[in-house]
């Protein structure tokens, strides 16, 4: 029972926290084909420090809210990957949309735009749609 206890804190620790969501947020911002300066601005970094976040051996911090940004981010991801066929799931977060909180705009220029409480607004308008709500 003490082994788990310790495995679980390990893992609890803030860098290694910091590594898995830095590694799922490349990836998708890989998968979504978004430009250094858009998957910066994403998670509210320079594009410097993103091109160093996105290596294995980063060992900068992350703030609650750029943590958040990822979370939300990989959220995002994955109720698009729930909801839509894959070219439409990949490419919806870059396509112009004329839904009430895009109004007209990419939905990623919005994000950035925006900041948390817009990619939190995303999500929230992604999961209703999926729960049909």
């Amino acid at each position: 029972m003490e082994d788990n206890m310790q495995v679980a804190e390990k893992i609890r620790e803030p860098a290694q926290i910091n590594a898995v969501a830095l590694k799922a947020y490349a990836r998708v911002a890989d998968a979504w084909g978004l430009s250094l300066k858009e998957a910066a601005g994403l998670a509210d970094m320079s594009e410097s420090t993103w091109k160093r976040a996105k290596k294995p051996d980063f060992a900068g911090e992350l703030t609650k809210d750029q943590l958040l940004r990822l979370s939300a981010v990989i959220g995002i991801y994955k109720s698009l990957e729930l909801y839509f066929s894959e070219p439409l799931a990949r490419s919806w977060f870059a396509r112009p949309n004329t839904g009430p909180l895009f109004g007209g705009n990419r939905p990623v220029d919005t994000a950035i735009d925006g900041g948390l409480p817009q990619i939190l607004a995303v999500r929230t308008y992604l999961d209703a749609l999926r729960g049909g709500a």
